[in-house]
């Protein structure tokens, strides 16, 4: 697994097409980086049988929505729900050309499937993100295909980068792991927030503090973590005092069968449960 630390193109001196098939909540969150990046709306086709009212604004700046004329695009962005995948793929075939790359952000849907409704040799790149890119801080992992260029791969880091960091994979095989640890980890941060707030009013505390104080300290240990070099483990073991009230909750949540344990369990659960769905 690696970053790119290679230059990448601006997204603001792009000047192809790009296709964004699907704008519900992770669609329009794309969307949305990349206009704050810098590419012009105009350079922008959209998908979308339904589009919100944010996005239907943005035609008076040049973006196309679901436009009549047959277009070819440079790079397809595939973020429909991965059930209605079957019917959605085929109609986008018209819009792949010979250089188009088409970047899949759908979960379980293999890049096999892909191909095998996409016109032949179409360059693939499947790509796993997860909800915080809403707000820019999500983070991606990508797995290119067999006949990925090195530019193509260019463009669809800086397209999949407008909404946090990057990371690629070789092995696809790999991306049911990548599902159960990034895509639906945010939901195992939010339970955690939750059992942490109704323990603390177990303890006495007023409901809407323990809420209030279980939020925040979620979110600033996050972000504590994000500006710091050092490891989780480092920053657990730098609040834990000896014989201190932290070790004594740590002694409950490390022991056999506890935290850590159940997590793995977790993450074992989500990644079969992938690739069922994957078939």
């Amino acid at each position: 697994m690696s970053t790119s630390h290679e230059p990448l193109p601006s997204l603001a001196d792009f000047a192809g097409t790009v296709a964004l098939v699907g704008a519900g909540k992770m669609g329009g969150a794309l969307l949305e980086g990349w206009i704050g990046l810098g590419l012009a709306p105009a350079r922008v086709v959209v998908i979308e049988p339904q589009p919100a009212a944010p996005i239907m604004a943005l035609a008076a700046r040049g973006l196309r929505i679901n436009p009549p004329e047959k277009i070819s695009a440079d790079a397809i962005v595939l973020a429909v729900k991965p059930q209605t995948a079957p019917e959605a793929i085929p109609a986008i075939g018209a819009l792949v050309a010979p250089a188009t790359v088409v970047i899949s952000i759908m979960a379980g849907r293999t890049r096999g499937f892909l191909a095998a409704a996409l016109p032949k040799n179409t360059a693939i790149v499947r790509a796993m993100p997860n909800t915080p890119a809403a707000i820019g801080r999500g983070i991606t992992v990508a797995a290119p295909g067999p006949g990925v260029t090195p530019a193509q791969r260019q463009i669809a880091h800086a397209l999949l980068a407008a909404t946090g960091a990057v990371e690629w994979i070789a092995d696809e095989a790999l991306m049911d792991a990548v599902t159960a640890v990034s895509g639906s980890g945010p939901a195992y941060v939010f339970l955690l927030t939750e059992a942490l707030a109704r323990a603390g009013a177990a303890a006495g505390l007023p409901r809407d503090l323990a809420e209030r104080l279980a939020r925040a300290t979620v979110a600033g240990s996050g972000e504590l973590m994000r500006r710091s070099s050092l490891d989780a483990a480092t920053l657990r073991a730098n609040v834990t005092s000896p014989g201190g009230t932290t070790a004594a909750a740590l002694d409950v949540l490390m022991a056999k069968d506890g935290l850590a344990d159940l997590m793995e369990r977790a993450v074992a659960a989500a990644t079969r449960r992938g690739r069922e769905l994957a078939g």
